[in-house]
């Protein structure tokens, strides 16, 4: 099957100035700089405007200075962009990312992941792992710093498979988590365990969850997904033993879907497939040949 193109998280355009952004006074430099745009970001959410297809952005005189900032890159203008946690992000339209992730335009799609993900990881890693010493975060944003032991961390990323997996009849294979409303299916996804490549974990997790055994997996792209902070590795894969068995925690009922069933269950409202802005939702559209209706 065609690799995946275009993917509604994975399109960040801007240059993030990755050896720049380590010198304090370079940083100061473009928040001082009257075209700066900044992101407002308060409980995953941030403004839009009122189509609901742009961010809407401050400028640094709007912003209180002693909110932490983080740099996200220069476009290709040269035009610095900046993003700061506060307790309540300003505008009268506010959004999530599952919820414009795929109607935003390439720049803000960027903006709004890379954002997201470092907004996470930085509320969960305010103490050092080695000293357990509060952590500093320098101008840029882009780390943490331990004061007492000088150990820098960097925010981390976990690798997820998520696979659709395909019988012989060119059927697919869905499942249903038990945190999930009736008729909610998805594609199989699990965490990349120490030491394991990942066409090994597309093969444990599906026989694992599902009791299905798979060969052949077949990269098709990958997104960030930063809930908190996983990034998705998308894949195909061929079974060669069929038989449903699931492990009754992660997944409690899966089930094979031939095309004409999936459109019936659709129909029917029996089936309700992942959001448009998930990989998982591309890669059963990829299967499927088209678009298919409806979302979570």
């Amino acid at each position: 099957m065609p690799r995946l193109e275009g993917l509604a998280l994975a399109r960040h355009r801007l240059d993030r100035s990755t050896e720049a952004r380590s010198d304090p006074d370079w940083v100061a430099a473009r928040w001082a700089d009257p075209r700066a745009r900044v992101l407002s970001f308060a409980d995953g959410k941030v403004a839009i405007d009122e189509s609901g297809t742009a961010l809407a952005f401050l400028s640094p005189t709007e912003v209180d200075d002693s909110a932490e900032r983080y740099f996200l890159g220069l476009d290709e203008d040269g035009v610095p962009f900046f993003a700061i946690r506060t307790g309540e992000a300003p505008g009268d339209h506010l959004a999530g990312l599952r919820e414009v992730g795929s109607l935003l335009p390439d720049r803000d799609a960027g903006l709004f992941v890379h954002a997201q993900a470092l907004a996470n990881w930085h509320t969960s890693h305010g103490f050092c792992a080695r000293c357990g010493a509060a952590t500093e975060t320098p101008p840029a944003g882009n780390l943490r710093k331990c004061p007492a032991c000088g150990t820098e961390h960097f925010p981390r990323t976990d690798p997820a498979i998520i696979v659709l997996v395909t019988d012989d009849e060119d059927r697919c294979l869905l499942g249903h988590q038990p945190t999930w409303p009736p008729g909610r299916f998805s594609t199989l996804a699990g965490f990349v365990e120490p030491g394991e490549s990942l066409e090994a974990a597309v093969v444990r997790e599906v026989h694992e969850e599902t009791g299905v055994v798979v060969a052949d997996p077949e990269y098709a792209g990958s997104q960030p997904w930063p809930f908190p902070s996983s990034l998705m590795l998308g894949y195909y894969a061929r079974a060669v033993e069929t038989e449903i068995d699931v492990d009754g925690e992660e997944i409690t009922e899966a089930r094979w879907y031939s095309r004409e069933e999936m459109v019936a269950a659709i129909d029917a409202g029996e089936l309700l497939l992942p959001g448009q802005v998930s990989i998982a939702r591309r890669l059963i559209e990829t299967w499927y040949g088209g678009e298919l209706p409806g979302n979570w």
